[in-house]
């Protein structure tokens, strides 16, 4: 599947650089010319005589040494590279590049190459959380960098939680997944909800949850990568939009409602990982309402349930439901998934450490109406989503490339 492509491995300096060999060692039994940069700080964890034996390539870490070949060297490297993928990629390379700092090899690759650019953040996980280190992240993906984790687990500075970088086989098979360019679910057309909607108590209040999208934005992100033409419907959020996705932005319950009952019968695939407000307040104030020491009663009106209502009018589609509970997960679970009439609810207890909101992670059950049930681990929300859209696939009768 990756025979003759010209794969670029950068690697920086982190514990994670010894993972690099596994990587390259694996690019190169799919066939794969490698070629390895390194930062100085890299060959403090790992020699640059490991992964050159491995790639069968010189590995650069100097701007200014000698030339391995007569051209210029990083422009060269750049140019042929099919595909550039960093890997550990950490807290300071990905502020240099969102900076477009060029001060050593890796950096002036980064910023000449025209390839796609694949990273695989690896860090301390309070580094991982920092607000620049976030900003960073987020404008990297707004200009087209593709984010490949990180995972979450066991770090070498002793503490736990998510900025391990992911393994070498799953950076690998996200690889492979672009280069094949997925046909999977190519032709079929897939609407997904995401996010927490907002219900307005007056212009500068609104009632709402602690949803953070990424599980919606996950699936919408599979489901493109396995060629579906996907539409994504967000409440609001600071997530980037997955590449080649199409996002329409709402607020409330019934802007989503309208949104999507419009475009339900033109899909094949609707997934619902939107946390909608089951109420609405009765009356939303003209003007901010304001402190003065009273009590106050505030009425609520439900509001449609946009999942049951989807439930009721599909024909051929494939539905897909979310339950997020806190309590009684398979009881609660199975009664939604046969009251909702959906093809697969995905199920999650949020109180669980590692799959609450906002988590990078999730760690979910699938349940279908013929009473199977498929558990997870604790796995990033891509993996969830990858393993749902191939759920997806099985459910329309699609035959599956794993």
């Amino acid at each position: 599947m990756l025979t003759g492509k010209k794969i670029l491995v950068g690697v920086s300096g982190g514990i994670a650089a010894y993972k690099a060999a596994d990587l390259v060692s694996r690019l190169r039994k799919m066939h794969t010319e490698v070629h390895v940069v390194m930062t100085k700080s890299a060959t403090e964890f790992i020699a640059p005589l490991t992964l050159r034996s491995l790639s069968a390539n010189p590995v650069y870490v100097d701007m200014f040494e000698e030339p391995k070949l007569w051209n210029v060297e990083h422009i060269a490297l750049a140019e042929k590279a099919d595909v550039v993928v960093v890997a550990p990629a950490t807290a300071n390379l990905l502020a240099k590049m969102a900076m477009g700092l060029a001060d050593d090899f890796l950096s002036t690759v980064l910023l000449a190459t025209r390839a796609p650019i694949f990273v695989a953040p690896a860090m301390n996980h309070a580094m991982y959380h920092h607000p620049a280190t976030q900003r960073n992240l987020k404008l990297l993906q707004e200009r087209g960098i593709h984010l490949i984790g990180p995972d979450s687990g066991f770090q070498a500075c002793g503490s736990e939680g998510d900025g391990r970088m992911s393994q070498p086989e799953e950076i690998l098979q996200t690889l492979v997944r672009f280069f094949v360019g997925s046909s999977q679910l190519k032709g079929k057309k897939a609407l997904v909800t995401a996010g927490g909607t907002q219900e307005p108590l007056d212009p500068v209040r609104f009632l709402g949850n602690r949803s953070s999208g990424r599980m919606g934005y996950a699936v919408a992100q599979a489901l493109q990568e396995a060629g579906a033409e996907t539409v994504l419907v967000s409440a609001p959020t600071d997530l980037p939009t997955p590449e080649g996705v199409t996002r329409v932005s709402v607020h409330t319950a019934l802007e989503m409602c309208d949104e999507v009952l419009s475009r339900f019968s033109e899909m094949d695939v609707v997934v619902k990982a939107a946390a909608v407000a089951d109420y609405r307040p009765a009356v939303q104030a003209e003007q901010k309402i304001k402190k003065d020491g009273s009590n106050r009663t505030i009425e609520l009106v439900p509001n449609p349930d946009i999942l049951a209502e989807l439930g009721r009018k599909k024909t051929s589609q494939v539905l897909i439901g979310f339950a997020a509970e806190t309590e009684n997960l398979l009881a609660n679970a199975q009664e939604k998934m046969l009251r909702k009439n959906v093809n697969l609810l995905v199920a999650n207890d949020v109180t669980q450490q590692g799959a609450g909101f906002g988590s990078p992670t999730n760690i979910v059950s699938f349940l279908f109406p013929d009473g199977r049930k498929i558990d997870f681990p604790q796995m990033s929300k891509l993996e969830v989503a990858r393993h749902l859209v191939t759920e997806i696939a099985h459910l329309l009768g699609v035959e599956t490339k794993e």
